[in-house]
């Protein structure tokens, strides 16, 4: 069968969560979606809180991801333990509440394991190495197809990863830096790949926030919290089409909506 996966971008502010709660049902009916991942790391600006990523949860997605913001709220830990959906990076060094692979049912028995990564490039040196904790968490794994979360601000990186786990996974796409990239492709051994599946949240801001504050760090002004931007929304993500039969991606599009 072809199975379709939805990867959904990084959710910003209360803004994002409410247009995610409002479309995303309508986004995967009308793309036949099968499983959906939601990067939530942002839901409350820097940060998730427990209600926040249940609200993810029942707004449609089978598993919520997180990124280098999982610990600015730390109300998340025991949530982190408690269920199997929420993600955090596998690739932390110190002993860290939750998991960073999980695997779970998808149609027709299948098992699907999501994995959650983290860059180094540009980020906290304090992560292992990502490819090297890929290769030990893939040595064992038992699951039939497998999907990849990479948090991770260099391109070049995250373009690297694929690269290295083609043929060994079946769709990797990068979150963290909120834009969304045009390069969606299929590699020679059958991984589905973008770079950055960009973010549902404040349309006209920058990366979510206001762009005012924005401005005003550059201008090296005081500085301040950052604050969800209002106005429109947006719902950026990318939809990757997998035979299970052959264990290959055959097609990934962009399945972008905005107010």
């Amino acid at each position: 069968m072809i199975m379709n996966v939805l990867a959904v971008g990084d959710v910003v502010g209360e803004q994002g969560l409410a247009f995610l709660e409002q479309h995303l049902r309508s986004v995967q009916k009308l793309h036949g979606v099968h499983f959906t991942v939601v990067n939530g790391e942002n839901a409350s600006g820097v940060g998730i809180l427990p209600r926040q990523a249940r609200a993810i949860y029942e707004a449609g997605a089978d598993v919520v991801t997180l990124g280098n913001h999982t610990w600015n709220r730390i109300q998340i830990k025991d949530l982190l333990d408690d269920v199997s959906w929420i993600l955090r990076p596998a690739n932390y060094t110190s002993r860290v509440p939750g998991r960073g692979l999980g695997i779970y049912e998808g149609p027709r028995g299948l098992r699907v394991a999501v994995m959650n990564l983290i860059g180094r490039c540009e980020m906290d040196s304090n992560f292992d190495n990502p490819f090297t904790v890929a290769d030990r968490l893939l040595r064992h794994l038992d699951a039939d197809l497998c999907l990849v979360d990479f948090h991770a601000e260099a391109t070049s990186e995250k373009g690297a990863m694929a690269y290295y786990l083609d043929g060994r996974v079946q769709a990797l796409w990068g979150t963290h830096t909120h834009v969304p990239t045009a390069d969606c492709q299929v590699l020679d051994r059958g991984l589905g790949f973008v770079t950055d599946l960009g973010m549902t949240g404040p349309a006209r801001s920058v990366l979510g926030m206001k762009h005012e504050q924005a401005v005003n760090r550059f201008l090296g002004g005081l500085p301040m919290r950052f604050e969800p931007a209002p106005g429109p929304c947006k719902l950026e993500a990318v939809l990757f089409s997998l035979d299970t039969e052959t264990r290959r991606c055959v097609h990934v599009e962009r399945v972008d909506i905005a107010e």
